[in-house]
């Protein structure tokens, strides 16, 4: 992949694409969390519920499996030779899009 061509809107997953620019550009983080708000506010409000109803364990496990998950997305993407910003912002993308699947 040439370099020029990486954090591109193929390169980079996001809960609404309409966001995103029309064309092949480079995206600013804050376009990635703002394509991604309602994921980040499902998994704000399912990690505040389990902290308050269950304990602060469960809270925690649930925190650990979205960092597992970014780690995992993370690694992927920089084998498949993406840079460090792409790879950052399509785990990220990547990992709020497909926990939404369940939903």
């Amino acid at each position: 992949m040439q370099p020029e061509h990486c954090v591109t809107r193929n390169h980079i997953e996001v809960w609404h694409e309409r966001v995103l620019p029309s064309g092949p550009e480079r995206i600013r983080f804050g376009a990635v969390l703002r394509g991604s708000l309602l994921p980040i506010v499902v998994w704000a409000g399912v990690a505040c519920f389990v902290y308050f109803v269950y304990n602060q364990l469960v809270a925690t496990v649930l925190g650990g499996l979205f960092a597992l998950s970014f780690t995992v997305g993370f690694g992927l993407r920089r084998r498949a030779k993406h840079s460090v910003r792409c790879s950052v912002y399509g785990a990220l993308g990547g990992v709020l899009d497909k926990s939404m699947a369940g939903f």
